[in-house]
């Protein structure tokens, strides 16, 4: 096992569990309770741990979870729904009003 990072709280580190789960990224979580002993052990060390099965992921994992995955819909631009001609923002594949799908 790989450790990748230490998550600032538990709710960030259950957000990057499942990103890279949804990735086929085989991933554990360690430490999720270390937060209830802040005080007896420095504040720093009490975040959770995310852990890798695999080195040779950490390139894609660290990716992921910074959010630049190679993802295009973050420089998509809004679109007009060719059927209807309702303007639309870009991380909708299917037009709200008439239901059909972006042109490629």
């Amino acid at each position: 096992m790989f450790r990748l990072a230490r998550a600032p709280d538990l709710m960030l580190a259950q957000h990057w569990i499942n990103l890279l789960q949804q990735a086929g990224i085989a991933c554990h979580l360690t430490g999720q309770h270390l937060q209830g002993v802040a005080g007896e052990i420095p504040v720093d060390q009490c975040g959770p741990d995310l852990w890798l099965e695999h080195e040779r992921d950490r390139d894609l994992a660290m990716r992921l979870i910074e959010g630049d995955a190679g993802d295009q819909s973050g420089s998509r631009s809004h679109w007009c729904c060719d059927s209807c001609g309702e303007w639309l923002e870009p991380q909708f594949t299917v037009c709200w009003r008439c239901g059909a799908e972006r042109p490629a």
